[in-house]
């Protein structure tokens, strides 16, 4: 019997068939791997970039806000990169920068001398599973381009522009004894130190451990009288991410009471 055109029509194709069946065949899991880790690898670099990053604090300066010591966990950090894109720091706030050079004296770089794990390592900085080869540090800032910020008053308090400071934050210092042992007595207090107008477009910073921190104080004799460019600021330290028991929010206090 010979069919019509009309049977011909209705009459499936088996090759066809087969042939769009194989097209509408899921993609091998392992084939998207790939593309699924550089996607990931590629948000991972444009976050840690452009918004945020944690940083592990390694030394007791920023004691009792932020922990760290040798030998021990310290605190990790979520530094944001936002806010700077659109104002400059602010007294009070916590700040992750690149330490200028005369603040590198104690860097050692942590990258191998093979260059094939250095290469290696340099990719998982970019991606944040490796720290930066830097000298990244913390402090809180004290004073902004155009203060002078000296110490002491008769209380033993950092002034800036003659007005003493509220830091609640420190409870480690130097000894102060208006009488035996401040700034006017043959034997000063080492929270002592001459007044410093800080550059526009810098910052002067403390750590909130004073009697073991590093900071522009002990830079004063460098080419930025101890102060750091506001251009070497990474970001804004806004949250304790590591360990739980220490996770919690990082304020900005009003330090000069604006």
């Amino acid at each position: 019997m010979t069919q019509s055109p009309q049977d011909q029509t209705d009459e499936p194709d088996d090759e066809s068939s087969q042939k769009t069946r194989r097209e509408r065949k899921p993609r091998s899991f392992w084939r998207e791997l790939p593309i699924l880790i550089l996607v990931a690898l590629v948000l991972s670099f444009l976050l840690q970039t452009f918004v945020a990053r944690v940083y592990l604090i390694p030394s007791e300066s920023m004691e009792p806000t932020l922990h760290g010591c040798a030998g021990c966990t310290g605190d990790r950090i979520v530094v944001e990169k936002i806010s700077y894109r659109f104002g400059d720091p602010k007294p009070g706030d916590i700040v992750v920068f690149r330490g200028p050079d005369s603040w590198n004296d104690e860097f050692v770089s942590q990258r191998s001398d093979n260059s094939v794990i250095r290469g290696a390592q340099e990719v998982g900085s970019l991606i944040g599973v490796v720290a930066p080869d830097e000298n990244d540090l913390v402090k809180r800032v004290i004073a902004t381009g155009g203060q002078t910020v000296e110490c002491c008053d008769a209380e033993g308090r950092v002034l800036v522009d003659g007005k003493p400071l509220d830091e609640p934050y420190i409870q480690m210092d130097f000894p102060f004894d208006p009488v035996t042992m401040s700034c006017d007595t043959e034997l000063k207090s080492g929270r002592c130190f001459d007044p410093v107008t800080v550059p526009e477009g810098n910052i002067w910073v403390m750590g909130d451990n004073r009697s073991n921190s590093r900071d522009s104080r002990y830079h004063v004799t460098d080419e930025y009288s101890g102060t750091v460019p506001v251009d070497n600021v990474i970001g804004k330290a806004v949250f304790i991410a590591l360990p739980p028991s220490r996770t919690g929010i990082l304020h900005s206090p009003d330090i000069q009471g604006r």
